[in-house]
């Protein structure tokens, strides 16, 4: 039986979108609460969009070097909300929670060693993305895929510049446990090309198929 790699839609902004990714067969979807970005999400919009998905569906909630007060608005109004710190954010800073999140690790600076991947030991999963440390993803750029470093104990989600012309070659190489996508399925930066995401879960699935 072939294996299935998970897909992570990010940087979810409009009901509509949720609820097609969801069709589509997607297995998390992603929201951004940085302000800064142009796919930022308040919140409470978040909320509104969580509450009206399956209840197999992994919401998760990106911080960027947020404030822990912060973060903790965010989880009283998305009790299910899985964090994913995407900045230099601690292991202590991220454990304080108590609950599973995802670090990435922005590997414009160069790759971690598992000395450094080690330090977060409830970590449910790394993701890998494109964009230097403290920045956040999206940038459509893909990075040295053969550079990557593993934990085998904790799931690596491949992102950064994947879309649906390199995700077959990307799951062939990597085989990692998800892939994470955004601009790769995006009419504009938040807004969602449903056939865009149609053709990247077809092309997952293929991918899956042939490993």
């Amino acid at each position: 039986m072939a294996r299935r790699t998970r897909v992570k839609i990010c940087g979810i902004t409009r009901l509509q979108d949720a609820h097609e990714a969801q069709a589509l067969g997607a297995d998390s979807l992603g929201f951004v609460f940085v302000p800064a970005s142009k796919r930022y999400i308040a919140p409470e919009e978040a909320a509104v969009i969580v509450k009206t998905l399956s209840p197999f569906i992994t919401s998760v909630g990106l911080f960027l070097n947020a404030e822990a007060s912060q973060v903790r608005h965010v989880l009283s109004l998305m009790p299910s909300l899985m964090p994913q710190f995407h900045g230099q954010e601690s292991a202590d800073f991220c454990d304080q929670f108590e609950r599973p999140y995802l670090k990435a690790i922005g590997v414009g600076g160069g790759m971690p060693d598992n000395a450094e991947l080690a330090e977060f030991r409830h970590c449910a999963g790394f993701l890998f993305d494109s964009n230097v440390p403290g920045e956040l993803g999206g940038t459509g750029h893909a990075f040295d895929w053969s550079k990557l470093v593993r934990n085998n104990e904790t799931p690596l989600i491949l992102a950064g510049g994947i879309n649906v012309q390199n995700i077959e070659r990307a799951i062939k190489q990597v085989a990692p446990h998800a892939v994470d996508v955004s601009s790769g399925v995006e009419l504009s930066k938040g807004i969602k090309d449903p056939d865009a995401m149609k053709q990247f879960m077809v092309a997952v699935s293929k991918a899956d198929e042939s490993n």
